[in-house]
């Protein structure tokens, strides 16, 4: 047993998962704005802008969405047995922790690299993935709150 819950060491850990999730989700209701308020400047200024969202969810959004997922297995498993991935609410969290994590590597940041270099046709797809993430986050959001299951 590392900590029990309401411990020190155990919401040390908390912070750090929550403050993850927030760096993670974050862009997923930002960047659909940021891209329609682009259309106003020069194709120029608009892939440059798109290329830096790009790598920020390269650098920093998807490490924080693994380290997010990762920090929730470690508390899982700080909490002395009061959770366990049994439980109906932890195994449909992990299951939507990797749902996002595919989505935003195999469909955000690929739209999103393709906007960079040119290719508006991406938008959609970047804004569809988008969406479909915030409603798992939302989803995930509920099951950790309620803990069906549990």
């Amino acid at each position: 047993m590392l900590a029990m819950v309401r411990d020190t060491g155990y919401n040390l850990v908390l912070v750090v998962h929550i403050l993850a999730v927030v760096v993670a989700f974050a862009p997923a209701f930002v960047h659909p704005f940021l891209v329609r308020q682009t259309r106003s400047h020069d194709l120029a200024d608009r892939f440059q802008i798109i290329s830096l969202m790009q790598g920020n969810g390269q650098r920093i959004y998807a490490p924080a969405l693994a380290a997010a997922g990762l920090l929730g297995f470690t508390l899982t498993g700080m909490s002395d047995q009061l959770y366990q991935l049994s439980q109906l609410w932890l195994w449909l969290s992990a299951g939507c922790w990797l749902a996002m994590n595919g989505l935003l590597h195999g469909l955000i940041l690929k739209a999103e690299k393709q906007m960079a270099n040119g290719d508006t046709s991406a938008q959609k797809r970047a804004e569809i993935g988008s969406g479909v993430l915030s409603l798992l986050f939302i989803l995930t959001l509920i099951l950790m709150i309620f803990k069906p299951g549990f």
